[in-house]
């Protein structure tokens, strides 16, 4: 599925959660329910924050405009605030250690790299956890060799044009009904140059996933990188969270290979 056709279908539950809530908005107001006998009056002056997707039930959190300047996210959830980034100077071991054979990363891949890493990251080996060719082409068997996973990731990928490029995920990828993730996440490209994105400070849509795509970085309706369920279809568009340039030779691209590596022990 193309991201322009996933973001058609997810415009239609959209609007479908929307007939809901007005539903729901129309009782709460003062319609009196057969169930509970009773209702309650909410203030009129609401914003929604999330609307379900097909797997869940419809879900609504509802704040007044005055608490919702203190909200820190749209997106995030309670337990996934976002941090300060934290990178590591340049030393002598200024390159990334992989425990395993990369089809992506070259050696001065990994020094470019290093340099931008976490500093809770130096000293460890990097171990391939997801790669398209031992594992096929999932999503599903990316969120399911990551299940027990709870160490930053490292996403690479090589579209059909050759170009790498990837991101750097605090958090390991799952789904979530909210985003997660902290400031040390960013982007990365090594075509013509390298260039690395880090985060802006102007939201905090680090990554979300769900069965259909996984998404990371946001803003007015694109995402800075989105992969389909079947990790063949990608999309790379400009976005607040990191203030990148597409990171893909063209905005939609074809997958030909990827990989996840994370922080080993």
């Amino acid at each position: 599925m193309t991201f322009h056709s996933w973001k058609m279908k997810a415009a239609q539950r959209v609007q479908k959660d929307r007939c809901w809530l007005l539903l729901v908005a129309n009782v709460c107001r003062g319609q009196q329910t057969e169930k509970s006998g009773a209702m309650k009056l909410l203030p009129e002056n609401i914003k929604v924050l999330y609307f379900a997707s097909d797997c869940v039930e419809p879900y609504v959190k509802i704040i007044t405009v005055k608490d919702f300047r203190y909200c820190p996210s749209l997106c995030n959830s309670e337990d996934s605030e976002a941090e300060e980034p934290e990178y590591q100077e340049e030393g002598d071991n200024d390159v990334l250690v992989l425990s395993d054979h990369s089809q992506l990363l070259e050696e001065h891949h990994l020094q470019q790299l290093a340099t931008h890493m976490p500093a809770r990251t130096q000293g460890y080996s990097w171990q391939l956890i997801y790669s398209t060719g031992v594992h096929g082409s999932s999503l599903k068997t990316l969120y399911r060799n990551m299940a027990d996973l709870d160490s930053p990731v490292l996403l690479v990928i090589k579209d059909k044009h050759k170009k790498v490029f990837g991101a750097f995920s605090s958090d390991s990828f799952r789904v979530s009904k909210y985003c997660y993730g902290t400031g040390e996440t960013f982007l990365f490209s090594f075509s013509p140059d390298f260039q690395a994105y880090r985060w802006s400070g102007q939201n905090t849509y680090f990554v979300n996933g769900n069965l259909e795509s996984l998404q990371i970085g946001g803003g007015g309706g694109v995402f800075a990188l989105w992969l389909d369920s079947d990790l063949y279809h990608g999309a790379s568009f400009p976005c607040p969270t990191f203030n990148n340039a597409p990171l893909s030779t063209q905005e939609d691209f074809i997958v030909q290979d990827l990989e996840v590596w994370t922080v080993g022990n």
